[in-house]
């Protein structure tokens, strides 16, 4: 009897030191926590950046997003020396110029990041295309009002561009104003009806839209030249 016992005694033993590995083991392959792996993944992109950059340290954008790391990280005078190397390579860089205005906000100086908005805007106040780049830019840094701004600029500049009035319809289209982005969208396909991606946005809003033919698109193209060619004489 007391053989059995023992016996009994030691199955449960080893019973419980098989279990307890278990589960040690499913706790060393359980996954890291979710900002672990982004501190991670943060910490690999500035080394393949920095790599990027021992190769060929005069790269803008590779200077931009190292300093786009910098910035999320709260490092401000780092970041800013990113986008201010960006810039020395590439003076207009829009992408670093709209991160900078975005940097001085982030850091606590207002008054500086509305000086260095004025400042880029007025260095573009007479291209719809850069005004326009820069619109998208400042959009990507989350600066809406700087980002409409722009756009109104280079509307003003090209009135008749298909592209600016797509690029402001698609902007209140982010904005869930449907309303707004149904005029911009509407009034760009006006001007220029082979954007079927226009079309499809005008068609999930509601507008039923019809692309024009291969023939009559040519036929258009055709008397653009002519008029561009009498403008000439």
């Amino acid at each position: 009897m007391r053989g059995q016992v023992g016996f009994l005694g030691l199955l449960f033993l080893c019973s419980l030191l098989f279990f307890s590995g278990c589960k040690s083991a499913a706790e060393v392959r359980r996954p890291k926590p979710s900002s672990d792996i982004a501190e991670v993944s943060s910490e690999q992109k500035k080394a393949e950046l920095l790599k990027r950059l021992e190769r060929r340290f005069e790269d803008p954008d590779a200077q931009f997003q190292l300093g786009q790391l910098y910035h999320a990280d709260g490092l401000w005078s780092q970041a800013q020396w990113r986008y201010n190397q960006a810039l020395s390579f590439e003076p207009a860089h829009r992408d670093s110029q709209a991160a900078l205005v975005k940097l001085h906000l982030d850091s606590g100086d207002a008054a500086k990041s509305k000086l260095s908005a004025d400042i880029y805007m007025n260095q573009v106040c007479g291209s719809a295309k850069e005004s326009l780049r820069l619109g998208l830019a400042f959009q990507k840094q989350e600066l809406d009002d700087y980002a409409l701004a722009c756009y109104r600029q280079a509307l003003n500049l090209a009135p008749n561009s298909a592209k600016v009035h797509r690029q402001i319809g698609y902007y209140y289209l982010s904005k869930n104003d449907k309303e707004r982005a149904k005029d911009y969208l509407t009034r760009s396909f006006q001007l220029n009806p082979n954007q079927p991606e226009v079309a499809g946005e005008l068609g999930r809003l509601g507008i039923a839209v019809r692309i024009p033919r291969k023939q009559q698109l040519e036929n258009s193209k055709k008397l653009d030249r002519i008029v561009e060619q009498s403008e000439k004489k």
